[in-house]
C-alpha cells in the first residue's frame, strides 16, 4: 500500500474557448482500465457529434498503465500532453477527455498541444485535487481527568481525532500517520504519565483537498 497518493477530488467537466474551439475538459477517478475505456466511452457517446474527444488515463499504485489517444488529431498532439499533465501532478488512477468542437481556425502542432495540455490543467484546477494518506487508527482510552488534557493535545497536533466515546472510561479513536505512530504511542504515554490505554485498531486513507499541485 502506498504511504500516500495525489487524485482528483471528484468527476466534473471544465469548458474554455480557445481561438473559437470549444474545449470541454471531464476528469473521473478510475480504478480499472476498464473503469478508464467505459468512461472515455461514456463522453464520446455524449459529444458523438464533436470534432474529437481525446483521452489519456493513469492506473495503478506505481503508474502500471498509462494511455493517450489522440482521436484523429496530429500525433502527439492531444492524449500526450493530457497524459504529461497527470504525470506532472502525480495523479493516481485518474482519467480525462477533452473533447474539442472546431472553431473554424486551425491552432497547428504547437497550439494544439498547449490547448490540450491547459484544458487538462484547468479542468483540474477547477475540480481539484486531495491528498490521501494511509493512517493507522488508534484507540486512546483515559479516565475522565485526562480527558482535557489529551484532547487539546491532539486538537493542536496533525493527527485527525475521529470520535470520543462516554464510557465508564473515555474513548478516543485518532488516525495517526502511518510514519508516526510509535511517535505517537509514545507521545501519548508521556502526556498521561502512561495512564493510558493504547490499542491499534484499522488502517485506511484519509483524503484533504489541497490548494496548488504537489
Amino acid at each position: 500500500m502506498l504511504n500516500q497518493y495525489y487524485t482528483v477530488k471528484q468527476a466534473g467537466s471544465h469548458e474554455i474557448i480557445i481561438q473559437k474551439s470549444r474545449f470541454i475538459g471531464y476528469v473521473q477517478r478510475v480504478n480499472t482500465e476498464e473503469n478508464a475505456v467505459s468512461f472515455i466511452q461514456e463522453i464520446k457517446k455524449k459529444h458523438y457529434n464533436a470534432t474529437h474527444n481525446c483521452s489519456a488515463y493513469i492506473i495503478g499504485d506505481h503508474d502500471q498503465i498509462q494511455k493517450a489517444n489522440d482521436d484523429g488529431e496530429p500525433s502527439g498532439t492531444a492524449g500526450i500532453p493530457m497524459l504529461e499533465v497527470l504525470r506532472r501532478l502525480n495523479l493516481k488512477n485518474t482519467a480525462v477527455v477533452v473533447t474539442r468542437y472546431f472553431g473554424g481556425i486551425k491552432l497547428g502542432a504547437g497550439g494544439l498541444i498547449r490547448a490540450y495540455s491547459s484544458t487538462t490543467s484547468e479542468t483540474i484546477k477547477h475540480i481539484g485535487i486531495v491528498k490521501g494518506q494511509l493512517m493507522q487508527g488508534i484507540s486512546l482510552t483515559v479516565s475522565y481527568p485526562l480527558l482535557g488534557r489529551v484532547e487539546n493535545s491532539l486538537h493542536q497536533s496533525p493527527h485527525i481525532l475521529d470520535e470520543i466515546n462516554y464510557l465508564e472510561n473515555v474513548e478516543l479513536v485518532v488516525y495517526v500517520h502511518i510514519d508516526y505512530i510509535e511517535t505517537f504511542k509514545s507521545e501519548m504515554i508521556n502526556l498521561t504519565n502512561n495512564q493510558v490505554r493504547i490499542l491499534l485498531k484499522d488502517k485506511k486513507y484519509i483524503e484533504t483537498e489541497i490548494n496548488a499541485a504537489p
